[in-house]
């Protein structure tokens, strides 16, 4: 789960971290009254949507007075932002973030996030801050530290703080606020279930003063049931409607931009038919993991899911059997094909339990569905289908 900007720095702040004083709006008209709150005579003002790239697409704007403040941001409310993460169909801003600006004398990259590879909590930092990381990675990797730690109730060692910050090379009155930060960060991670926390840039003022200028925030899904205080936090306009949908039956659904839909039976499975399907000259239209014990209930959601999509032209099932039965797919497979109306080329392949009661049910159901004797065989027929 992400959250936007201006949440993210309010845990930050109560976790201790330096942040800029600001103000979330979500009309115009609560500027006048909310900006008495702010000391700076300049702002900056910033989109709030969940996408990174917002400055280069007119999402942030440095401010010299109130007056230009309000015309900004009257322009800026409403606007569709398309960046390299929203798509070309970009998205609707429907809150902004007003910070006191500041005087920036050096900029730099920190992030803290899960490493699944190690088992390890890892931190990222770089000199190349406020820049596309992955560009740093990629072109200059020298200029990127990677410190992985052990997951411990004291958090990270002097020396293993030592090693985060060393590539900022601070100076001694700043090192100790560095120190605070690093151990902050690590207290969200664990106490909060965030997967990812980023501050790009963190910055060194005109004052020598440590600043987090940016900071994005991603929350385990799974953990999100014993974090009441940030499921508040959730902003359903940020997200499809079809994964809002996805998620009230524990469906795991991304939508992508193909033409296949897909339903299959683990995380592993549905990456390697979205691959086929690549082989074979098309893109899949979604991710969608039913899971191992899906139920006919849960079945028939999922499909009426895939349908929902208009790029749809043909779908693919894909199921290994093995908690989850073949029959109790096909039984839903088809419950739901009749409640729709299915007119698009449907191929299954079916394996493991009950595979045979699976594919007898499916073979009865007078429905147009082509079977396949294995993923290769599926992906092909499919194809050939929707031509």
């Amino acid at each position: 789960m992400n959250i936007h900007e201006h949440q993210a720095k309010e845990i930050l702040k109560d976790f201790g971290a330096p942040v800029s004083n600001g103000i979330v709006i979500y009309s115009i008209d609560e500027i006048k009254e909310k900006i008495l709150k702010l000391k700076s005579k300049e702002f900056v003002l910033k989109a709030q949507i969940h996408a990174g790239g917002r400055g280069k697409a007119g999402g942030v704007k440095l401010i010299k007075d109130v007056k230009n403040l309000e015309i900004e941001a009257a322009k800026m409310m409403g606007k569709i932002l398309v960046t390299h993460q929203t798509g070309p169909e970009g998205k609707e801003v429907k809150r902004l973030y007003i910070e006191e600006a500041s005087e920036i004398s050096k900029e730099f990259y920190l992030s803290c996030l899960i490493d699944r590879e190690s088992s390890k909590i890892a931190f990222i930092s770089s000199t190349e801050g406020g820049m596309d990381i992955e560009k740093v990675a990629t072109e200059t990797p020298e200029k990127i530290v990677t410190s992985k730690i052990d997951l411990k109730d004291e958090g990270p060692s002097e020396i293993e703080i030592q090693n985060i910050i060393s590539v900022f090379n601070l100076k001694k009155e700043q090192i100790e606020t560095a120190k605070k930060l690093i151990k902050s960060l690590y207290k969200i991670l664990v106490e909060k279930d965030a997967s990812l926390i980023e501050i790009n840039p963190l910055i060194i003022t005109k004052k020598e003063k440590i600043i987090c200028l940016d900071a994005k925030m991603n929350f385990d899904d799974n953990a999100i049931f014993r974090r009441p205080e940030i499921l508040k936090l959730r902003d359903l306009n940020e997200e499809d409607p079809a994964e809002i949908q996805a998620s009230k039956y524990d469906l795991a659904y991304i939508k992508l931009n193909g033409s296949i839909g897909c339903m299959v039976n683990g995380a592993g499975l549905a990456m390697a038919t979205m691959d086929i399907i690549k082989l074979y000259g098309k893109e899949p239209a979604n991710f969608l993991d039913v899971g191992g014990g899906a139920s006919k209930e849960k079945v028939t959601e999922a499909f009426k899911l895939i349908l929902a999509d208009k790029n749809v032209k043909g779908i693919l099932i894909n199921i290994f059997g093995g908690i989850m039965r073949c029959d109790v797919l096909a039984q839903g497979v088809v419950e739901a094909a009749k409640q729709v109306n299915l007119s698009v080329p449907l191929v299954v392949r079916l394996a493991g339990t009950n595979y045979k009661e699976g594919k007898k049910i499916l073979d009865n159901s007078n429905l147009k569905i082509l079977s396949a004797s294995d993923l290769n065989d599926a992906a092909k027929k499919i194809v050939e289908a929707i031509k």
